[in-house]
C-alpha cells in the first residue's frame, strides 16, 4: 500500500438502497387501476381455461384466484363447479369479475386483498391459480410464500407468467426505456423463467411442471393494438400519460416497430404471439 493510498483511502461504495416496496406497490396499484384492464383481460380468457385444465381443477374443490383481475381463472374454475374465491387489490376489476360470473349464473366470492398478505388461514384451499397476476407483486418471495401457505399439502398452484424472452417481456423493456420503473422494482418476467420458479417454490414443492405456451394477441393492426393498450392497459396507459407529445410520439414509434417485427398475421392484420410459462406446482 502506498503512502498516498494510506492517507487518502478510496471511499467505500455506499450500501445499496433498500427498495421502498410500499411506494412501488402504490405505483403498481395506481397503474392497474388506471385505464380498464378488463377490456384487455377478457381477451385472455383462453389462458384461464388452459390453466384450470393443467391444474386439474375438479368439482367441489376450494380454489383461490390470486390477483384475479376481471376473473379469467375465476370463471374457468367456477365452470368446473369448484368453490371459487377471487382476490385483487383493484376493487373495480373484482366488480367486473363478479358481473361476468353472475351473467353465467356462476356463484363465486370476491374479496379485496393483497397477494402478498392473503387474509386466509393456512391450508384453506385445494388449488390456487394466478394468470399474469402474482408475477407483478413487488416482493416475489413473499407472494410465493403466501401461495404456498394457503394451499393444503398435496394441493396445486397453477400460474401463467409472461416470459422474459416473449412479447410482453420485450414490451416492458421498450416502455422502460421511455418511462423507467421505480428504483429497485423487481422484474415481473422473472416468474416466466423456470429456474427462478424453482428458486421461489422448490423448497416446499413435491413437483413442479413448466410448459411454455403461446397466447396470440389478435388486433386489426399495430395502430389498433396501441389504441387499445394506450387506453386500457395500465402500464402503457400510465407510460403515455407521463410523457409529453414528443415523448409519446417516440414511444408510439417504438411500439409500432416492435409490433410489426413480431406480427405473423400478414399485411392485413396483426397476430403477435406472446409466450408465457404455464406452471403447476404440487405442494409438499
Amino acid at each position: 500500500m502506498s503512502l498516498d493510498t494510506a492517507l487518502c483511502p478510496t471511499p467505500a461504495a455506499p450500501p445499496a438502497a433498500t427498495p421502498d416496496f410500499a411506494v412501488i406497490k402504490q405505483r403498481q396499484q395506481a397503474a392497474w387501476a388506471s385505464g380498464d384492464f378488463a377490456v384487455i383481460g377478457t381477451t385472455l380468457q383462453i389462458v384461464g381455461e388452459t390453466l384450470a385444465e393443467a391444474a386439474d381443477v375438479c368439482a367441489g374443490e376450494r380454489v383461490l384466484d390470486v390477483a384475479a383481475g376481471n376473473g379469467n381463472a375465476t370463471l374457468a374454475a367456477a365452470r368446473r363447479f369448484a368453490e371459487v374465491t377471487a382476490i385483487d387489490y383493484v376493487p373495480h376489476l373484482l366488480d367486473k369479475a363478479l358481473a361476468r360470473a353472475h351473467a353465467e349464473g356462476l356463484g363465486v366470492t370476491v374479496r379485496e386483498a393483497d397477494a402478498e398478505n392473503l387474509p386466509f388461514a393456512d391450508a384453506s384451499f385445494d388449488v390456487a391459480l394466478s394468470t399474469f397476476g402474482a408475477m407483478f407483486t413487488p416482493q416475489h418471495a413473499r407472494a410465493a410464500g403466501e401461495l404456498l401457505r394457503v394451499v393444503r399439502p398435496g394441493g396445486r398452484i397453477g400460474l401463467a407468467n409472461w416470459t422474459p424472452e416473449g412479447f410482453i417481456g420485450e414490451l416492458f423493456r421498450v416502455v422502460g426505456r421511455h418511462v423507467p420503473p421505480p428504483a429497485g422494482a423487481p422484474v415481473p418476467m422473472r416468474w416466466g423463467d423456470e429456474p427462478y420458479i424453482v428458486t421461489l417454490f422448490g423448497a416446499r414443492a413435491a413437483d413442479i411442471r413448466c410448459v411454455r405456451r403461446q397466447f396470440n394477441f389478435r388486433y386489426r393492426s399495430a395502430a389498433h393494438w396501441i389504441e387499445v393498450f394506450r387506453a386500457y392497459y395500465g402500464p402503457t396507459h400510465k407510460a403515455f400519460a407521463a410523457l409529453d407529445a414528443a415523448g409519446q410520439a417516440r414511444l408510439n414509434a417504438d411500439l409500432t416497430a416492435l409490433l410489426e417485427a413480431r406480427n405473423v398475421g400478414g399485411a392485413g392484420s396483426l397476430v403477435v404471439p406472446g409466450e408465457y410459462l404455464e406452471v403447476v406446482i404440487t405442494r409438499q
